[in-house]
C-alpha cells in the first residue's frame, strides 16, 4: 500500500506538491518567505514586488564575478565621481590639468571604498533586508570587500599625494569621513551631514589638487620651473612658495560656495535614502523636492546678477580668462604679490574683444539654463512620486534620481564658473549612468 501511495504521488504536477522550505533561494523565517532578489534591471533594490519574480538557476550568482564585484561597486553611480574635480577645477579658474586627473583617480577610489565599505559594514542588516546583495548571497566574502576597501583607499591617498601635500590632506578628510560614515555616522543623526561633507571635499579635492599642481609647476625660468614635484618631496621656501599657499588658500575659497551647493543636494539625497528600505516617509521627499527646487533657482539667480567684468557673489566670481576678479589673478585685491617675470600683465576680461564669433561667456547662459532644467527634471519627479506614494520602489528610484542628478547640477556649477566646455563634458556622461543604472541599481 505504501508503494502505491509513494507512486500516485510522484504523478502530480511538481506544483502541487508541498512548498519548498524557501521562496527565491533563501530560507522563510517567522512563516514569511525572505526579500525576493534584485533583477538587477528594475533598480529597485530588491523591493520590487516578488510574485512574478522566479527563482534564479543554480549557480548563476556564484558564477559571475564580474557581476558580483560590479554590483558590490554600483558602478553606475560612478559617473556622478568626476563633476566633482571638473566643477572644483572651475570653481577656482583654472583648466583642467594633470592635478584635476589624479583629483578624479583619487575621487574614484575612494567613492569605491566607500561602496565596498559600506556592503561589509552593513552584512548583517542586508541578510534580513537584502540577501541577494553581494556579500550575504555568498558571491563576495567580507574579507575580500574589506581588503578591497583597505586598498582601493590607499590608492586614492596616493594619487592625491602625486598633486601635492593639500590635495592628499583634502583627500585624508575626505577618506577619514567616508570611513567614519559607513562603520558608524549612517546609523546617526549626523549621517546625511557627514555625506554631505564627503561630496563637499570631494569637490573642494579637485580644486586643490588643480590649483596645487598648477603652483608647484612653477612660473620662473629654467626647466627646473615646469618639473612637478616628487611624491614625499618637500617643497622649496621662500617669497614664490608662500604666494603659491596664499593662492591656494585663496582657491579654496572660492571652491567653497560650489562645494556647499553640491553638500546641500547630497545632504537631501541622503536624508530620502534613509527610508528606501522601508518607505513610508512623504515629508522627507517633499522637503528634499523643496531644497532642489531652491538650489536650482540659486544657482540661476546668482548668474542673472553677474554683469560683464563683475562677480556675482564673493565665492562664485567671474573665472573668464584673464579675469581680475580671479582669487588667484595678480590684480585682485586679496592675491598675493608675484615676482614679475617680465611677461605683460593680463587685463580685465570684456566679451567684446571677439565681436565677430560666440564667446564662452556668450553661450554659458544658454548652457546653464539648460544644465539646470536637466536636474530639475532628473531629481524632481521621482521626488514628487515618492512624496506621492511612499513606498520602497519609487523611494529608491527617487534615491537614484538624486544621485544621477549630481551630474548635471556639476555640469551648471561648471558653466556658472565661466567653463562651459567642462560643462558639456561632464553632461557628456549622463546617457553613460542612465543606460548603465538600467543594468546595476545605483542605491
Amino acid at each position: 500500500m505504501r508503494r502505491l501511495l509513494l507512486s500516485a504521488l510522484g504523478a502530480f504536477p511538481a506544483g502541487l506538491r508541498a512548498a519548498p522550505a524557501g521562496l527565491n533561494g533563501h530560507a522563510v523565517r517567522g512563516g514569511r518567505p525572505a526579500a525576493a532578489p534584485d533583477d538587477g534591471l528594475s533598480g529597485t533594490g530588491g523591493t520590487a514586488p516578488a510574485p512574478d519574480r522566479h527563482r534564479p538557476s543554480p549557480g548563476r550568482g556564484r558564477g559571475d564575478t564580474v557581476r558580483a564585484w560590479t554590483e558590490l561597486f554600483r558602478v553606475s553611480a560612478l559617473f556622478s565621481v568626476p563633476g566633482d574635480a571638473l566643477a572644483g577645477a572651475a570653481a577656482v579658474g583654472r583648466s583642467p590639468g594633470r592635478g584635476t586627473a589624479l583629483a578624479i583617480g583619487a575621487s574614484l577610489c575612494l567613492y569605491e571604498a566607500g561602496m565596498a565599505l559600506n556592503d561589509w559594514a552593513d552584512r548583517e542588516e542586508d541578510a534580513v533586508d537584502r540577501p541577494h546583495r553581494p556579500i550575504p548571497s555568498g558571491r563576495i566574502s567580507p574579507s575580500a570587500a574589506l581588503g578591497a576597501a583597505g586598498a582601493l583607499t590607499a590608492a586614492g591617498l596616493a594619487l592625491a599625494a602625486r598633486a601635492g601635500r593639500p590635495a592628499l590632506a583634502v583627500a585624508t578628510g575626505l577618506a577619514a569621513t567616508v570611513w567614519a560614515y559607513d562603520l558608524h555616522l549612517k546609523h546617526t543623526k549626523a549621517g546625511p551631514a557627514a555625506m554631505a561633507a564627503a561630496r563637499s571635499l570631494d569637490l573642494l579635492l579637485g580644486a586643490t589638487a588643480t590649483a596645487t599642481a598648477t603652483a608647484y609647476a612653477g612660473t620662473g625660468p629654467g626647466p627646473r620651473a615646469t618639473r612637478p614635484m616628487r611624491l614625499g618631496a618637500i617643497p622649496p621656501t621662500g617669497p614664490d612658495n608662500v604666494a603659491r599657499a596664499a593662492a591656494t588658500t585663496g582657491s579654496l575659497l572660492a571652491a567653497l560656495p560650489a562645494a556647499l551647493v553640491l553638500g546641500a543636494h547630497t545632504y537631501g539625497v541622503t536624508a530620502v535614502s534613509r527610508h528606501e528600505a522601508q518607505g513610508g516617509s512623504t515629508a522627507v521627499p517633499l522637503a528634499v523636492l523643496a531644497t532642489t527646487t531652491a538650489l536650482a533657482a540659486a544657482v540661476l539667480a546668482t548668474h542673472q546678477r553677474q554683469r560683464p567684468g563683475e562677480p556675482a557673489t564673493p565665492g562664485l566670481a567671474a573665472t573668464a580668462p584673464g579675469s581680475s576678479h580671479r582669487p588667484d589673478h595678480p590684480h585682485h585685491p586679496a592675491a598675493p604679490a608675484m615676482p614679475d617675470r617680465g611677461a605683460p600683465q593680463p587685463g580685465t576680461y570684456r566679451p567684446s574683444h571677439h565681436p565677430h564669433r560666440p564667446t564662452a561667456p556668450a553661450l554659458t547662459p544658454l548652457l546653464l539654463t539648460a544644465f539646470t532644467g536637466a536636474y530639475l527634471r532628473t531629481a524632481g519627479p521621482p521626488l514628487l512620486h515618492a512624496a506621492l506614494n511612499p513606498s520602497p520602489p519609487l523611494t529608491q528610484r527617487a534615491v537614484g534620481g538624486g544621485i544621477r542628478a549630481m551630474i548635471p547640477l556639476q555640469a551648471a556649477l561648471a558653466a556658472r564658473a565661466g567653463a562651459p566646455g567642462s560643462g558639456l563634458a561632464v553632461m557628456a556622461l549622463v546617457p553613460l549612468a542612465r543606460s548603465l543604472a538600467r543594468k546595476v541599481s545605483p542605491t
